[in-house]
């Protein structure tokens, strides 16, 4: 594999003088890390043959994420890129994209159905107050199902706390931000611990007509009813409402000289999500019995910026899952340590959708037209759909010498779905900025597909601080209910027609993993370091002409994603520390031809080469702590071709400086700047009506608060 240019920067990182750290436990001294995403249970990271990223609590304290992209970077080969408020796209060994690549977990239990998936959905989430954060890179279909090709992101909520306590931490700060967020727990009884969590966040947003709200709330109860049982029951709820400009994207002389305008005032989402989950978990001499049972709630009121150029929509989802996570845990006497997981996830997520095309007032012309206002027009889509999946799995580990731990496993999925349109058969007209367009609907439909998902995967320990792994992994992902069933228009009603029975025929897209790293410790220098080759075949995609911003789903050929990924920990002196998280990727279309344009053998669009995260602490005390960090998103290509015409964006290099101080034992302030700099950078860039434009980024921004703890 061609790596040299990767290895480099990296061999000098490794390389590097490391001062011993004397007041430092020795490695034999230090905790083993676990992992629960890995086995949905806790197991060594050092015998966990996937490169998982853990973000721990205190870490997620001292850092005060406002959005996911600003703690999510801290893992090598993760980055986060902001649409508006706390919504995002993702890039986890894969371009930035809001295709159903990734699988959102809180708990180890996916927070939307697979179905329904929604590239914002961490913002469902309450990050700033979870008790830690596990990023599985590159496939997880053998354990966890369909959307796992990309990553794993695991939110862990905080359970009680042995003994009463409560916090509350107030900030604001540039752009009318605020936050108010509460903690309470009852400590631990004899009916278990409760813990209670309050969020409240508001901000004007920077640009104009970007403001955004959340209020979110979440409730766990610990309960233990003797050494080897134990329930777990969480409540999660969030409401959202922002005016989401998503990105509002911007011609480079706005983007210069006019950042905070935007163009897609008219743009709003509406989102309210309830989760609640039962676990019991019973421990036997050898075994382990779980049962997870749990009830989700999503709607979503949308009009998004990105429709209205070509489908201008008002969207109404909403969906309830039912479902039933059920694990049996086997280990066997002997030398060889055998264990055996079986185990079955039952899910029926029944939903729907409702949308209505929409007449807009505009002014410009192509990627410089505002929105201004809007009346609603014609019912363009009315169905509702019912997903169920069935999914048994195995995972086996055995240790055929005391070093060396094999796992092999595997899923099977039966996924379906059941759709009743209540439009009926035919084709339905709409004005679409000022054309007459159709929209095909089709009859009623059953759509399903079956899955086998293998895994295989090593670890060798080389000595009690080094760990080699390598593994194989294949994913997969089905199409959501949005791809299957709604085609958008077209010129005719036979075109519109055939093209929403063409979706019928879409395939779920399959992935296929190498990969090799080593973890451990130097001294006091930890680190790890991934190198993988990550194959997409039938990668159903978004294509869009540049001309006519007119998109369709299709199954486009053949992708490959091949990269190194370095996290090295540095606590050169007492008080100082080094963390740095590095990924060096190119991310290329092999065989992809769409009906547009053949892009074999380009680079893929949206793909730096270059993501890292460099964080730089100083703790003169016990009680401050000082961090500067860099964050560098490298260039990209801004549309498939790689045409020269439109060139590439340059990425962006951004400096940001915490600031955390403990006054005593019940009261602390912090601070933050981000964009120390104020550079001028882009959340994300493209092309729109064959123009290259950019989405600007936050400038210059001060917050500060206090944290009361008793």
């Amino acid at each position: 594999m061609r790596f040299s240019v990767a290895l480099a920067p990296i061999v000098a990182l490794l390389g590097a003088p490391v001062a011993a750290q004397t007041d430092s436990p020795t490695p034999d001294q230090r905790t083993p890390e676990v992992t629960v995403t890995g086995t949905r249970e806790k197991a060594l990271l050092s015998e966990t043959p996937a490169s998982i990223g853990i973000i721990k609590p205190e870490v997620i304290r001292q850092t005060g994420p406002m959005h996911p992209q600003q703690i999510l970077g801290q893992v090598p080969g993760v980055a986060v890129a902001v649409t508006n408020g706390e919504g995002h796209t993702t890039s986890i060994r894969q371009p930035f994209t809001t295709s159903p690549l990734y699988l959102f977990l809180e708990d180890g239990i996916p927070i939307r159905a697979t179905g329904m998936f929604n590239h914002n959905a961490l913002y469902e989430i309450n990050i700033p107050m979870s008790g830690g954060i596990e990023v599985t890179r590159g496939p997880g279909t053998a354990l966890y199902g369909s959307d796992a090709i990309g990553g794993i992101i695991n939110v862990l909520t905080r359970g009680p706390s042995a003994t009463p306590d409560a916090a509350l931490s107030l900030e604001g700060g540039s752009y009318g931000w605020g936050r108010l967020m509460g903690s309470a727990s009852t400590g631990m009884t004899g009916f278990g611990g409760l813990r209670a969590d309050l969020n409240v966040t508001h901000t004007d947003g920077w640009r104009d007509k970007t403001a955004y709200d959340r209020q979110s709330a979440g409730l766990r109860w610990d309960y233990e009813v003797d050494g080897r049982t134990s329930f777990k029951t969480v409540l999660a709820y969030a409401n959202i409402d922002q005016e989401t400009g998503a990105n509002a994207p911007l011609t480079l002389g706005d983007y210069e000289n006019n950042p905070t305008k935007n163009n897609f005032s008219i743009a709003f989402r509406k989102v309210q999500a309830l989760r609640l989950s039962t676990a019991f978990e019973r421990e036997f001499d050898s075994s382990l019995l779980s049962l997870t049972a749990y009830l989700r709630d999503n709607s979503m009121d949308l009009n998004g910026s990105f429709n209205l150029s070509s489908d201008p929509r008002i969207e109404s989802t909403q969906n309830m899952s039912y479902g039933l996570l059920a694990k049996w845990r086997q280990d066997f006497a002997g030398a060889w340590r055998p264990r055996v997981i079986v185990g079955i996830d039952l899910d029926q997520s029944p939903g729907s959708r409702a949308e209505d095309n929409i007449i807009t007032s505009r002014t410009g012309t192509g990627a410089n037209t505002s929105y201004n206002s809007y009346v609603l027009g014609t019912r363009i889509y009315d169905y509702d759909v019912t997903f169920t999946s069935v999914s048994p799995y195995v995972h086996t580990e055995v240790s055929p010498f005391e070093r060396l731990r094999i796992t092999v496993g595997a899923r099977y999925d039966d996924l379906s779905y059941d759709m009743q349109n209540n439009l009926g058969a035919g084709a339905v007209q709409a004005n679409v900025n000022g054309a007459s367009r159709f929209y095909g609907q089709i009859a009623d439909a059953s759509v399903n597909f079956t899955q086998v998902s293998p895994k295989f995967g090593a670890t060798f320990q080389i000595d009690p601080q080094t760990t080699l792994y390598t593994s194989y992994n294949h994913g997969f992902r089905v199409p959501s209910e949005g791809q299957l069933f709604r085609a958008g228009n077209d010129t005719t009603g036979v075109r519109a027609l055939a093209r929403a029975n063409a979706l019928l025929t879409l395939k779920p897209i399959q992935a296929n993993q190498f990969e090799v790293g080593m973890r451990g410790e130097i001294r006091s220098l930890g680190y790890n370091v991934a190198l993988y080759d990550l194959i997409k075949y039938d990668d159903l995609v978004s294509q869009r002409d540049l001309a006519t911003n007119v998109t369709t789903n299709v199954n486009a050929g053949k992708t490959e994603s091949r990269g190194i990924e370095v996290g090295l920990a540095m606590p050169f002196t007492q008080h100082w520390r080094l963390d740095v998280a590095a990924s060096y990727a190119i991310h290329k279309y092999v065989n992809f031809v769409t009906a547009t344009a053949d892009f074999s053998g380009r680079e893929m669009e949206a793909a730096p080469r270059v993501l890292a995260n460099t964080r730089l602490s100083w703790t003169p005390t016990e009680k401050t702590l000082v961090q500067l960090e860099w964050v560098r998103i490298g260039s990209y290509w801004l549309e498939a071709s790689n045409s020269a015409t439109f060139g590439k964006y340059s990425g962006y290099d951004l400096i940001n400086l915490r600031f955390n101080q403990q006054i005593n034992k019940s009261f602390s302030v912090f601070a933050r700047i981000m964009n120390l700099l104020d550079e001028r950078y882009a959340d994300s860039a493209s092309v729109s009506s064959n123009t290259p434009v950019y989405s600007p980024g936050l400038p210059r921004s001060l917050y500060a608060g206090v944290e009361l703890r008793w």
